[in-house]
């Protein structure tokens, strides 16, 4: 996987992990099977350390008490069906509510340095972005200002996850108030760059992002509970009664609103517009009429629903937290 790129992690490739305990004599305890578990899991995620939510969420799913399950003595028998079950509990918590995450491998800054075009464009807008008073010289600390302004997206590790930036920037002097030319500067940014692919490349780094991704898991959770799903219609429905307006254009203006809450993507997710029109314009048009009786509206919209369900689980929406 290319530095910069999302990568989805769903779990579905935990459910074909071939789990292992070690050759041990007598008992494991809880904490043991606990450990192995998150060890192995972290090895088929690119090396990844579980947040403590995830972990968390799916210890609830398989109603384990941590606290006491760290001293119970298991057998290898209720060993491996412990973590059995607690590495299924992950994969799903991950179907429910994945992981998007970057993996970096330093190919992307590699590709920069073998360009010299394309390096020096790149030096040159970061050096223009970094001179704020226009005078032609920056201070050497701004380096690490450069390499944050870079990010993930160019195949830089954030500082916080990646505690071998400030040994690289120390060992080539990128620090201090010393001023630098342009050409200075990009001389400096070529060398540190260079140490960080060469580094990236034996030690790949995965960074969490901060993406959410938006399936057909909640949702169809949803259309499954009956009684909540009749709730939402009949709040939809009596929406349609006061406004007066047709079926479709009613449940639309509902669901864009209050959507998030059952599993559909708030209207700023990425494409979300896009998505909705294409879901409403797979629905007839002879749907849309204006005086619809209770049991109609209901038809119509458990059927705009599974056409939501079906897109979502072709197609997932991906949503930045931070829009």
């Amino acid at each position: 996987m290319a530095d910069g790129g999302l990568t989805v992690l769903d779990g579905s490739h935990l459910r074909a992990v071939d789990l292992h305990l070690p050759e041990v004599g007598g008992f494991f305890t809880g904490g043991q099977v606990i450990e192995i578990a998150e060890s192995q899991v972290s090895s088929s995620l690119f090396g990844l350390s579980l947040p403590e939510s995830l972990k968390a969420a799916a210890l609830q799913r398989i109603s384990l008490d941590i606290d006491s399950f760290r001293d119970a003595k298991l057998d290898r028998e209720q060993a491996s069906s412990k973590l059995e079950d607690y590495v299924i509990a992950i994969a799903s918590e991950l179907r429910d509510d994945p992981l998007v995450v970057s993996v970096l491998d330093g190919s992307p800054l590699k590709l920069f340095l073998e360009d010299e075009d394309d390096f020096a464009m790149l030096a040159e807008n970061l050096f223009t972005d970094l001179d704020t008073e226009e005078k032609g010289k920056i201070r050497k600390n701004q380096i690490r200002n450069a390499l944050v302004r870079m990010g993930v997206e160019m195949g830089v590790p954030p500082f916080s996850a990646f505690s071998r930036l400030e040994d690289i920037l120390k060992e080539h002097k990128a620090e201090g108030d010393e001023a630098l030319g342009q050409a200075q500067f990009a001389q400096l940014l070529q060398l540190v760059l260079q140490e960080l692919a060469d580094i990236l490349a034996e030690q790949n780094i995965v960074v969490i992002q901060n993406v959410k991704i938006i399936n057909d898991s909640k949702l169809k959770k949803f259309m499954a509970d009956e009684n909540k799903l009749n709730d939402e219609i009949e709040k939809a429905f009596q929406c349609a009664s006061k406004e007066g307006r047709g079926s479709t254009e009613i449940i639309r203006s509902y669901l864009e609103q209050n959507g998030p809450n059952i599993g559909l993507p708030p209207p700023e997710a990425n494409e979300a517009a896009n998505f909705y029109d294409q879901v409403f314009a797979d629905v007839e048009k002879g749907e849309s009429r204006e005086k619809i009786d209770r049991d109609e509206f209901e038809w119509i919209m458990k059927n705009i629903l599974e056409k939501f369900a079906e897109q979502l689980e072709a197609n997932p929406v991906f949503h930045g937290l931070d829009s």
